[in-house]
């Protein structure tokens, strides 16, 4: 394999961008004793075409990091997790809404346009020298205000919307969070899963699919919490992929193999 300034590899769902860059050294020797990082990050619930800038391409990361994206998410409305998504301790349920496709849509469209977007407690954003998630871990986010980016969206449109049972649910989260390396509370998230499910498996939620296309640094996971806050019933994303980011399409990417 010649070895190139950018090589844009398939992050899998459940891994870090970082172990992506590590395996990627791994599986292609000649790029060992290369300087590599990523531009754009991706959290380890969400997977698709990840930037891997090599020596002194990382000079340009920032460039690169201003791409716009364009994303598919499937957002279970009924309940919230304290991460946005499916790697989350669900903190919030509301079972028995039902909104009709007309009222979904009319939610969508009002997060199209420029706007501030709240980063997730659940991140690397740091403040006051410390990182989000560490704010949350010590459970001392009530001492800081969350800060705000602005982002626009430029299309959110509604591909499909269904219904499903909790216990069908409960069984797509389990899978997901099995995929995740790390520490990253996955026993106790998948307690609280297990314990409603066992109060709640027939019940039914609604599922959705959107598409989305967005500016650098949107994260899909908040969209999907504040489109459930909206429509006043809280919302997770419970998958998310990474279609495009622009110049660089799933079907240029480079597969890992862990």
């Amino acid at each position: 394999m010649k070895n190139s300034s950018v090589v844009v590899v398939y992050k899998p769902q459940g891994w870090t961008p970082l172990a992506a860059v590590e395996e990627f050294k791994k599986s292609n020797p000649s790029y060992s004793d290369e300087k590599i990082s990523y531009a754009g990050r991706l959290d380890p619930m969400a997977e698709g075409p990840l930037l891997l800038l090599v020596g002194n391409e990382n000079k340009k990361r920032k460039e690169y990091e201003q791409l716009k994206k364009s994303y598919e998410a499937e957002i279970v409305l009924g309940i919230s997790t304290d991460s946005f998504d499916a790697l989350g301790i669900i903190h919030s349920t509301k079972i028995g809404n039902f909104f009709s496709e007309i009222d979904i849509k009319k939610c969508l469209g009002l997060f199209v346009g420029k706007q501030d977007q709240v980063y997730p407690p659940y991140s690397s954003k740091t403040v006051n020298g410390k990182s989000l998630i560490r704010w949350a871990k010590e459970n001392r986010l009530s001492e800081i205000e969350l800060p705000k980016k602005q982002i626009e969206i430029y299309s959110l449109t509604l591909e499909e919307i269904e219904q499903v049972k909790v216990s069908k649910l409960y069984k797509s989260v389990m899978e997901r969070i099995k995929n995740v390396e790390g520490n990253f509370r996955q026993k106790e998230i998948l307690n609280v899963w297990k314990d409603f499910t066992k109060k709640n498996k027939e019940e039914q939620l609604i599922k959705i699919k959107i598409k989305v296309s967005c500016s650098s640094g949107t994260y899909i996971r908040r969209l999907a919490s504040d489109i459930g806050e909206k429509l006043g019933c809280g919302a997770f994303a419970l998958a998310i992929v990474r279609n495009v980011v622009v110049g660089y399409f799933q079907e240029d990417c480079l597969e890992l193999v862990g």
